[in-house]
């Protein structure tokens, strides 16, 4: 099961996540971390949902160690990514037009987080925030 700790994230996003909590809570949006880190082995099973007869959506573009989600440092989990959902009412949004989207977004972004619900992204996957290459 993919984790969903702050502690799992690489040691230069755990702040960022933790400040992009506490400036959506100030917004008023109520944020669930859905994902931190995941192994190469939970990343080959999203990888395969939607293809090769499997049921469902695609979900991923990433087989396992390609996504930011499935780094690590010296053996440990360090992801690079983490994936969200806002809560509305104690129930997970999963609406992309749902305003909350737009605002957990630009909160991200305003902190130097990749996010690929933006305009533009190479791919639009509203839940996952990214720690900007550099």
């Amino acid at each position: 099961m993919p984790s969903r700790l702050i502690e799992d994230l690489h040691p230069d996003l755990q702040p960022l996540c933790r400040e992009f909590l506490k400036r959506c809570q100030a917004a008023g949006l109520d944020i669930l971390i859905t994902c931190t880190y995941r192994s190469r082995a939970e990343q080959d099973q999203l990888y395969a949902q939607g293809r090769d007869g499997n049921t469902g959506a695609r979900v991923t573009n990433a087989r396992g160690g390609q996504s930011a989600h499935n780094f690590t440092l010296q053996g440990r989990p360090a992801a690079r990514a983490f994936d969200i959902v806002p809560m509305v009412g104690g129930k997970p949004m999963w609406r992309a037009t749902h305003p909350a989207w737009q605002q957990a977004g630009a909160i991200g972004m305003t902190l130097g987080l990749n996010w690929y619900g933006r305009p533009g992204a190479p791919f639009r996957e509203y839940p996952h925030f990214e720690l900007a290459r550099g």
